[in-house]
């Protein structure tokens, strides 16, 4: 600053004269130039020819021309009325070369660079480049880097450019070394610090990285800790101090967290205060701390947001609640007060939705329950968005009410949706020990030209099941959301390839028609009716129950089933469910009029428990009946089968259940399947909801009688799976031990499956 003051000051001392005479500037020309055009100097300067220039325009020109950044000197002369501009250019950078890089990728750092404003081609400059070498170290301390040295040089090149060289050296990641925490008598340091997501180096933490420190890691384990004693009644704990420190030769980290845990608070009373709209009974039950019991953060701040909740169902939607605890340190004992503040009553003014470039708004706005105009309320817009959240368009449904500018008593609902791919075109080659070589083709759109219609065409070719379908559904056939289903098909079922299955093959042409209709909020019950032509092919080998059911019925058959559900859907999220639970009762009858007189029922149950934030607990249970009526028996090709991945996994797919006398398997009448999982996200992957492991125990069995089923009866196996939603659909990975096979079961430990059976 104190050499561009004496420069300004020598200038514009230069000029003095122009104090006392005026000079009519008739020409102006720029001295000094290497890069930057005479015009660009031109521009910048207030002063044009034919002005007239003194001291004060003078400034005012130096100062315009300084402010560019293009140049380290600017002087003003005058020869008569030839106004000369004298600048000396900054350099420009010319080249930037990073060397010693190992940790990060160079194209990356040299955009960290950019964004300090240091980049080729930009003028140069000193702080500029001592603020990017700081960013620099900042990028490598983030990585636990705390030794690294950067020398950074410049050269001189011709037309007054300039080259920068980085030469880094890395070092070696600090690692941490021990945590200790001090203070503590209640619970064992080494459950507290097990805690903590920073780690000490252990087996997986190469990967995770979890022994390198962080502050944003510390600051979050430190609120674990807190919420530990919290939630257990320690009302005082305390975090008096917390010290990092890094040894001299910047290896290893060292950290020690001081703690007051204090004593241990029962709850006295719970009292409530302020506004009541709710009736007190009604609010005392969403109140989850009970007199007596021993004090519960987690309790306390759940009881504030069902309250909250609750008022904002009658439009209150900013309630404020408060707890003020009142201690009694000589009893441990505490008292909470409730004081209740509904505030303004109010309601949605319009909801706005942003981020469906696709999906049309009106595929969006049908599944609310919270309407523009009505009073607001919680429930109605959490049960919007789990209905948006449904449709399966979206991977992230985010929704705000921010309140109206000026007006107290109106909120917006403003609904962002991340769209994902909802069509999909595949065409595929692939081999399996059952099928050999099989070609399968197939185009899908779940949301057609962004209506929420679904269309497929579908083709396969394997060995045992061939396919080519065609169907349509409109969700919202009426405007009351009743649904309309077509699909027409030709299915080929040829058993030859599978030793283990009784030989048979059908050919079966069809189709029909189905409408769903909507009775209560998750409730959904459907109606279906269809055709089916099939013929049977048996070989010699075909085992006799087979050859028996062609004798009595003949090779072809017209089929004319009725279809009949009830489906009940209570998820939280489609995309990652954490909690609720799925029915679904389906019953299929061939009606007298046809050749085939059946009927198949089947009840499937499925809960979602949270059993921590991580891990949700899955529990499914299936029962299938399926008998013949008028002294016709249930179609062989009608039979239940089990094994696989939507059974009993580690089991070959079809294979559980009676077999003939040459150890074939027949399928049954019967079907009874259960399933343990326990869920979870990846452990370095946790913010992405496309992957997710899980630990399963199945079990399963078919049968024709339920009469005298016992343990030895099922099939068991326990094991690991992962599911992922790719771009090209959801693919499923499982590895299972078998737990009780029995001589001649057919095992897969390892499955997987791909995409949606149509």
């Amino acid at each position: 600053m104190k050499l561009r003051f004496l420069i300004l000051f020598f200038s514009l001392y230069s000029l003095g004269c122009m104090a006392n005479d005026s000079l009519v500037v008739r020409d102006i020309r720029v001295e000094g130039i290497q890069r930057t055009e005479a015009g660009t100097v031109f521009s910048y300067l207030p002063v044009k020819v034919g002005d007239v220039l003194d001291s004060k325009k003078a400034s005012a020109a130096i100062k315009a021309l300084y402010a560019t950044g293009f140049f380290s000197d600017v002087k003003l002369k005058s020869e008569g009325g030839l106004l000369i501009v004298q600048v000396q250019e900054r350099p420009a950078i010319a080249q930037i070369s990073i060397n010693g890089a190992k940790e990060f990728d160079k194209d990356k750092l040299k955009e960290g660079l950019k964004q300090a404003g240091l980049s080729e081609s930009r003028i140069f400059s000193r702080s500029l480049l001592e603020k990017a070498e700081q960013e620099l170290k900042r990028q490598y301390i983030s990585r636990g880097k705390y030794a690294v040295k950067i020398t950074t040089t410049t050269t001189p090149l011709e037309r007054n450019r300039i080259g920068i060289n980085f030469d880094i050296k890395e070092g070696k990641t600090a690692r941490i070394k021990q945590i200790n925490i001090v203070g503590n008598h209640v619970f064992p340091e080494d459950d507290l610090v097990d805690l903590f997501s920073l780690k000490t180096p252990g087996f997986m933490t190469w990967f995770t990285k979890d022994d390198q420190y962080s502050k944003q890691k510390l600051s979050a384990d430190l609120e674990t800790l807190r919420s530990y004693y919290l939630d257990r009644g320690y009302l005082e704990f305390n975090i008096e101090s917390t010290q990092v420190s890094i040894t001299p030769d910047m290896k290893d980290i060292y950290i020690t967290v001081n703690v007051t845990e204090g004593p241990q608070y029962t709850v006295s009373d719970i009292k409530l205060a302020g506004e009541l709209l709710v009736p007190e009974e009604e609010l005392r039950k969403l109140i989850k701390l009970e007199p007596g019991g021993i004090f519960v953060r987690e309790k306390l701040t759940e009881s504030i947001k069902l309250i909250s909740d609750r008022l904002g169902n009658d439009g209150y939607a900013f309630a404020n609640v408060n707890a003020s605890p009142e201690l009694d340190k000589e009893t441990r004992k505490t008292a909470f007060t409730f004081f209740i503040d509904p505030g303004r009553r109010v309601y949605v003014r319009r909801i706005n939705i942003s981020g469906n470039e696709r999906t049309r708004d009106e595929v969006i706005r049908r599944e609310f329950r919270q309407m523009e105009g009505g009073w607001h309320s919680t429930e109605q817009i959490n049960r919007s968005r789990q209905r948006v959240d449904r449709l399966d368009f979206f991977t992230g449904v985010n929704i705000e009410t921010p309140p109206v500018a000026d007006v107290p008593d109106q909120v917006d609902i403003n609904v962002n949706v991340v769209e994902k791919p909802t069509g999909a075109i595949m065409f595929g080659a692939g081999y399996s020990d059952r099928e050999g070589i099989i070609l399968n083709g197939s185009i899908a759109q779940n949301n057609i030209l962004g209506t929420g219609n679904f269309l497929s065409l579908q083709v396969n070719t394997g060995s045992v099941n061939k396919v080519i379908s065609a169907s349509f559904n409109n969700p919202y056939y009426t405007i009351n959301g009743v649904s309309l289903g077509l699909e027409a098909f030709k299915r080929d079922i040829n058993t030859r390839s599978l030793s283990s299955v009784g030989m048979f093959n059908t050919d079966t042409t069809g189709a029909n028609i189905r409408f769903g209709i909507p009775v209560a909020e998750n409730d959904i019950v459907s109606l279906g009716l269809g055709y089916e032509h099939t013929k049977i092919d048996l070989r010699d080998d075909s085992p006799q129950r087979f050859k028996d059911f062609v004798d009595q019925f003949g090779k072809t058959s017209n089929n004319l089933p009725i279809t009949l559900s009830w489906a009940r859907d209570r998820r939280n999220s489609a995309i990652w469910t954490t909690s609720g639970m799925t029915q679904r009762l389906f019953g299929e009858f061939g009606l007298p009029f046809g050749d085939l007189n059946y009927y198949k029922v089947s009840y499937e149950q499925r809960w979602f428990f949270p059993v921590t934030k991580m891990f949700t607990l899955m529990l499914n249970g299936e029962v299938g009946v399926g008998d013949g009526y008028s002294d016709k028996p249930l179609p062989f090709f009608k039979n239940f089968f089990a094994g696989g991945f939507n059974s009993v996994r580690g089991y070959n797919i079809n294979t559980l259940g009676p077999r003939d006398s040459d150890d074939r398997v027949l399928g049954g009448s019967k079907r009874i399947v259960g399933n343990i999982e326990v869920l979870f996200p990846v452990p370095f992957m946790k913010e992405d909801k496309s992957v997710r492991l899980s630990a399963f125990a199945d079990g399963g069995t078919i049968v024709n009688s339920f009469s005298g089923l016992g343990f030895d009866d099922f099939r068991y196996s326990a094991g690991l799976a992962a599911t992922w939603i790719s771009p090209m659909g959801p693919l499923k990975f499982s590895v299972a031990q078998p737990l009780n096979n029995q001589s001649g079961d057919k095992l897969q430990r390892f499955q997987f499956q791909f995409g949606q059976t149509f």
